[in-house]
């Protein structure tokens, strides 16, 4: 299952890559400041402090914070399975409070 959604994924990657460089931007000058405001919208929400969730809310549109979160998910999963020496998969489930397979 999780091989079916990477492949859809990296898919996905290379056709907003594609987009991306056809309207002359870089491939990956909007990717990383969804990251930052993605990683100032999750801090905030972990401190529940409500205006910088807004301030980072504001500064890009869902769409963008979403696909910022999703990467940041993904990067800590992955960096906590490697500190833990697990598949990310069990590290993903264990987070989610899921029973493990």
């Amino acid at each position: 299952m999780f091989g079916r959604i990477r492949e859809a994924w990296d898919r996905s990657r290379t056709a907003r890559r594609s987009a991306a460089a056809k309207n002359g931007q870089a491939a990956g000058g909007s990717r990383s400041h969804n990251l930052f405001e993605a990683a100032a919208y999750v801090a905030a929400c972990v401190d529940d402090d409500r205006d910088r969730i807004d301030e980072a809310v504001g500064r890009v549109s869902p769409e963008a914070l979403s696909f910022g979160v999703n990467e940041l998910a993904c990067r800590a999963v992955i960096a906590l399975a490697r500190e833990r020496d697990e598949p990310p998969r069990d590290v993903a489930r264990a987070l989610l409070g899921l029973p493990g397979t």
